[in-house]
């Protein structure tokens, strides 16, 4: 098990409308609390994306910025390089749209993505907005999940990917599906932030570069966490 773990937010200038880099700070608390010691690199869009990352975070953002984002990753060429060397990646909204084929641009015209993910994304008739839950594949072992969505993406997932969850409430992908999994690469639609709403999520991504993880008391934030989710879950 390494000592140091190294988290990426990729572009932090273009997307990360939501408070999706509260993803990051909850990845560097729970790392801590069982004794990593953690190095987090912002990476601006005018820089390059190091490759030698643990765990790599990419936000929601506009269209303008998501087609920009998805231009400089395709040229840059560094999250490629750390996918195949064995890092973990969370793509949440625009930024999951941008890791598949092809996604929707400002006029619902194809923009290439990075393919990083067997998905094409355009856009729907309707903006799905509010709260979302949904049943995890259970290959994962994790608890429902628990966000919220903001989009006007439709999602078509291919035969390289997993779903990563149904949904019980909300929109996701559009076909009763939400996000979808390959190998350590999750994206998803959820906001709130995903890992502050889902911490079984950001413990995943850890596990799967770090290797097992002891377990830590956080009886409280799991309160937390359900009470939202009997909230939202039909009674």
């Amino acid at each position: 098990m390494q000592s140091e773990l190294s988290i990426v937010w990729i572009y932090p200038d273009l997307l990360s409308t939501y408070g999706d880099q509260g993803n990051v700070l909850v990845l560097e608390q729970r790392a801590r609390a069982r004794g990593f010691q953690t190095r987090t690199i912002h990476v601006r869009s005018s820089d390059p994306v190091p490759q030698q990352g643990d765990v790599y975070l990419i936000g929601g953002g506009e269209d303008r910025p998501q087609i920009l984002g998805a231009e400089r990753l395709r040229r840059d060429g560094g999250l490629h390089a750390a996918i195949q060397r064995g890092a973990a990646l969370l793509a949440v909204c625009a930024g999951y749209q941008i890791m598949g084929t092809v996604f929707g641009g400002e006029e619902g015209q194809p923009v290439p993505g990075l393919g990083l993910l067997d998905i094409s994304s355009g856009r729907g008739e309707r903006r799905a907005v509010g709260e979302l839950a949904a049943e995890v594949d259970p290959a994962l072992g994790l608890p429902t999940l628990t966000g919220f969505e903001n989009h006007m993406g439709v999602t078509r997932i291919g035969p390289g990917v997993r779903p990563l969850s149904r949904t019980i409430v909300g929109t996701g992908n559009g076909d009763g599906t939400e996000g979808c999994y390959a190998g350590r690469v999750i994206g998803t639609y959820l906001h709130g932030p995903a890992l502050a709403r889902n911490p079984a999520l950001a413990d995943l991504l850890l596990s799967w570069v770090t290797g097992p993880l002891p377990p830590i008391d956080d009886s409280w934030y799991q309160a937390l966490r359900d009470e939202r989710l009997r909230a939202v879950l039909p009674s």
